[in-house]
């Protein structure tokens, strides 16, 4: 079988490109063929890989139907794989994907990263239109899987449930790591992924603050870059507010700013080297969240605001969920793991257990004997074969 993926794709940098370009390397190491349609927005211009046939650019609107086009006529295209998050299309919503949608005639599987439990109108119109012509949608969650049932009425025999996919890290040594960063003798919490409002970040500092005097030695790592676009739209206006409330409060030399895009080889040495992952999210409808996902992969002791995919992900003790999202309740948590070296352990372990088959080698497989489901509906392929169980 001969896919296409559609979305943002890298030297783009953004959690939809990366996940798109995961998605590439593990369905062609179980040995398929994958191109890329890559949607560009018109601020930068990108050196895309060879793998990219068709670079879409967002904002003008003929270039769906074009695109549609391109993938019918494709002889060496047998099915599409369309990432939707409304932020990466062009038009309100970024509707302007419903053309691209309407105009295949080739199958496609819908991969649903954002599925809002509170829509407008038209983000409703849209993610339901998306459904209708799928030939398969794909969930990260239950909750998200349940909501495009219920909601957005899509056809429930549609929906598969696959995890987001984890890198294949390379386990490592915590107190090696830590002295090759200079964190000896350190308690390491930290916070990854490309940096903007929304992500909690100040409300994560905030927890710290009230643990410092406690653990003197704890160190709390920010990893991670603003995300590009923010930066083209204001600068660091985002970072710099955190290191002023980082200032503030006396922890210049006690929060630390990796101001960087870590590749997977930095990336997962600093998570081995983390003793608590804490993902502080304020919006308590966040349907997924890809940094939590490499956590769990790593087996990382989390503490997490309660938002939709944390409370589904670390659900029977895998993790340490607050009620709210209050800093004195996340500091609480983190002060309970700190003093617990048992605890530590144990939610490590749990953790482990249910992000160890995420990796992409295994989740690639499911998106395989998905597509083969629906181009193959006749094989001996089981149904059921893109599902991912999260038994605990």
């Amino acid at each position: 079988m001969n896919f296409i993926n559609v979305g943002t794709y890298p030297p783009k940098q953004c959690g939809i490109a990366t996940f798109s370009m995961d998605l590439k390397q593990s369905l062609t190491f179980n040995e398929q063929q994958v191109a890329v349609l890559a949607v560009s927005d018109n601020i930068y211009d990108y050196a895309y890989p060879h793998e990219v046939l068709f670079n879409l650019k967002q904002d003008q609107l003929s270039q769906y139907s074009e695109a549609a086009s391109f993938i019918n006529l494709h002889p060496l295209i047998d099915i599409a794989i369309i990432q939707h998050e409304y932020g990466i299309y062009g038009g309100t919503d970024g509707d302007y994907v419903i053309d691209l949608a309407k105009g295949l005639t080739k199958p496609y599987i819908l991969i649903c990263h954002t599925v809002l439990p509170h829509p407008s109108s038209h983000q409703k119109q849209i993610l339901e239109t998306l459904c209708y012509y799928a030939s398969g949608i794909v969930a990260m969650s239950r909750h998200s899987a349940n909501l495009l049932i219920d909601l957005y009425e899509a056809p429930g025999e549609l929906i598969k449930v696959i995890a987001h996919g984890v890198p294949n890290f390379k386990k490592q040594d915590a107190r090696l790591l830590k002295r090759k960063y200079h964190l000896e003798s350190r308690d390491i919490i930290s916070t990854f992924g490309l940096i903007g409002p929304g992500k909690g970040l100040e409300l994560g500092i905030q927890a710290f603050a009230q643990i410092s005097s406690q653990f003197p030695d704890a160190r709390y790592l920010i990893l991670g870059q603003t995300h590009p676009m923010l930066v083209k739209a204001e600068g660091e206006k985002y970072r710099h507010m955190l290191e002023e409330l980082v200032k503030k409060l006396g922890l210049e030399e006690r929060v630390l700013f990796v101001n960087k895009f870590l590749d997977d080889e930095e990336l997962g040495q600093y998570l081995y080297l983390t003793d608590i992952y804490l993902s502080p999210y304020p919006n308590r409808d966040q349907a997924v969240s890809g940094t939590m996902a490499f956590a769990l992969g790593c087996g990382r002791a989390i503490v997490s605001t309660p938002y939709a995919y944390a409370r589904e992900m670390l659900g029977n003790g895998i993790g340490l969920l607050s009620t709210g999202t209050e800093p004195e309740e996340l500091a609480e948590l983190l002060r309970k793991v700190l003093s617990d070296r048992t605890l530590k352990l144990r939610l490590q372990d749990k953790a482990l257990r249910l992000g160890k088959s995420w990796t992409w080698n295994n989740v690639g497989k499911q998106y395989l004997k998905l597509a083969q489901s629906i181009l193959r509906p006749d094989s001996s392929i089981s149904q059921d074969g893109g599902t991912v169980s999260y038994a605990r």
